[in-house]
């Protein structure tokens, strides 16, 4: 059978990479032949949905296990309804994950051990307000939380009235400056959405 396994590089001397959908390669190793095939991750770069289009990639090459250190809920998902086994936790070199699992040490995970966009970065803060008085009509939370550093995190929830919710997610910290472009051009564009979105409702309730 084949199993895939997420890598830093594309031997088997290679370490497993903790990140599932922002690795750099894949190991697709036959456990019957011996034989193995290095794969790039075309996704590791993607602005968005990299666990997505990753499992859809190792699913298609027919692989039946993917070992990993860590897996979101969108890829889950993926492997779960084409009957892929997840395995997360691995770690140490590739021809030693693969040997372990021919060993039967490894068992599957039933659902996904991190949230979503995980390989991006960990961490965020959540902000802790700045009420903007009752009087002018919006609310207790106009939030922006403390925590506006790149990378860090930003406060959540603007709580306005009129049913209008924006909300910050919290930016996850980059751990290389390719991902730390990535992450600020997303949050830039969130940003962008909201600034809009907040636009829109000032014309709406002016118009009342």
């Amino acid at each position: 059978m084949k199993i895939a396994i997420s890598a830093t590089g594309p031997t088997l001397e290679d370490e497993v990479d903790p990140r599932f959908g922002r690795c750099p390669y894949f190991i697709i190793a036959d456990t019957e032949k011996d034989g193995f095939e290095a794969v790039d991750n075309t996704s590791a770069a993607a602005a968005g949905g990299a666990g997505i289009s990753a499992a859809q990639m190792v699913v298609e090459k027919g692989a039946e296990a993917i070992l990993t250190g860590n897996c979101g809920p969108n890829a889950h998902q993926v492997f779960s309804s084409s009957g892929v086994k997840v395995i997360t936790g691995v770690s140490g070199k590739v021809k030693d994950a693969i040997a372990e699992y021919k060993l039967g040490t490894y068992s599957a995970d039933q659902q996904a051990n991190v949230p979503d966009h995980f390989g991006m970065g960990g961490g965020g803060g959540g902000g802790r307000g700045m009420g903007m008085g009752r009087g002018m009509g919006m609310g207790r939370g106009m939030g922006m939380g403390r925590g506006m550093s790149m990378g860090r995190g930003m406060g959540q929830g603007m709580g306005m009235s009129g049913g209008f919710t924006p909300q910050f997610t919290p930016t996850p910290q980059p751990s290389s400056p390719e991902e730390e472009i990535q992450a600020l051009k997303e949050q830039s564009q969130a940003l962008a959405k909201q600034l809009a979105d907040i636009q829109q409702r000032i014309k709406n309730l002016e118009k009342k």
